[in-house]
C-alpha cells in the first residue's frame, strides 16, 4: 500500500476517534448540566396527596404524587424541572388544592425513588406513562391540563405534541437545552452534533392544537426570557403570554400563577 494511502488513513482514524471522544465528553458534561437527580424520597404532607407508582413501557418505576379533582375541576399533569424534588412544589399543591383542581407529579426516572437513568428519550416515556395513568382512571383528556417548568415544559411540549388534553401550560420554558449550550460555547463548536439529549421544544410546539399559556419573569435567572417569548410566538392560537415583571425562574407560583392559569382555562372554553 502507498505511503500516503497509510497516512490518510491513519488521519482519518484519528479524526475519527477525536470526533468519537470530543462527543463522549461533551455529552458528559452536557448531562451533568441538564440533569440533577434527587435521591430523597419525601412522602407527601398536604392533605388529599397520596404516593402512587406508575410502570412505564420499557419497564421503569415511576413514583408519583396524585390528588383527585372535585368534580368540574381539571386535573394538572405537572413535569418539573432538572432538580426535581417534590416537597418543593408545597406553593402549587395548596394553589391547585384550593381550587378543587386534580394533580399527577411524577418523579422521572432517576428521580426521588423512581428507577432508572435521565434521558430525553427516558423522560419521554415517563410523561407517557403519566398521561396513561390518567387516562386509565377515566380522566378525559379535556380535563387534563399539561405544565411544565423549566426543563420540565420541553417534556410537556412533546407530550402536548401527541396527546390531547384541556391546554398546555408551559412556565419559564426554554426553545431547548441544546440553544442554551449554543449560547454558552464558542460559534465554531458544533453543539448540534455533540450533544444527545437536545430537548428542542421548539419543534414540537407548532404541533400542539389547543390553548396555550406560557408564563415567564423577565428576571430569570436561568431560562432567558427571550425564549418564552419565542416559545409563544411559536405557538398557535388560542395562546396567551404572561410576563412577571421582576420574576425569577422558581417564584411564578407566589406571584400569581395560578390566578393567571385559571383566569386563561375559563377564556380559553
Amino acid at each position: 500500500m502507498r505511503s500516503w494511502v497509510v497516512w490518510l488513513l491513519a488521519i482519518v482514524g484519528f479524526l475519527a476517534f477525536g470526533a468519537y471522544a470530543t462527543r463522549t465528553a461533551v455529552n458528559a458534561i452536557a448531562y451533568d448540566a441538564t440533569f440533577h437527580p434527587t435521591p430523597e424520597r419525601p412522602a407527601p404532607t398536604a392533605p388529599g396527596v397520596r404516593d402512587i407508582t406508575i410502570q412505564t413501557a420499557d419497564g421503569e418505576t415511576l413514583r408519583a404524587w396524585r390528588m383527585d379533582a372535585q368534580a368540574g375541576q381539571p386535573t394538572f399533569l405537572f413535569f418539573d424541572g432538572n432538580g426535581h424534588s417534590p416537597h418543593n412544589d408545597s406553593p402549587r399543591i395548596a394553589a391547585l388544592a384550593a381550587r378543587g383542581a386534580g394533580l399527577l407529579m411524577p418523579s422521572y426516572r432517576g428521580y426521588a425513588g423512581s428507577t432508572g437513568h435521565p434521558s430525553e428519550r427516558g423522560f419521554r416515556e415517563d410523561a407517557r406513562a403519566a398521561y396513561a395513568t390518567l387516562i386509565a382512571e377515566g380522566v378525559a383528556p379535556g380535563d387534563i391540563v399539561i405544565h411544565g417548568f423549566s426543563l420540565g415544559s420541553a417534556v410537556a411540549v412533546q407530550l402536548a405534541a401527541e396527546r390531547e388534553a384541556r391546554a398546555l401550560v408551559l412556565e419559564a420554558p426554554m426553545t431547548g437545552v441544546l440553544d442554551i449550550a449554543a449560547e454558552n460555547a464558542p460559534r465554531f463548536v458544533p453543539m448540534g452534533f455533540l450533544m444527545r439529549d437536545t430537548f428542542l421544544s421548539r419543534d414540537y410546539i407548532g404541533s400542539v392544537r389547543y390553548p396555550v399559556f406560557v408564563a415567564h419573569g423577565d428576571n430569570d435567572e436561568t431560562i432567558p426570557f427571550a425564549m418564552g417569548e419565542r416559545m409563544f410566538a411559536l405557538a398557535n392560537e388560542p395562546k396567551s403570554f404572561h410576563r412577571y415583571a421582576g420574576g425569577h425562574h422558581g417564584d411564578l407560583p407566589e406571584r400569581g400563577l395560578y390566578d393567571d392559569i385559571f383566569t386563561f382555562l375559563g377564556e380559553a372554553r
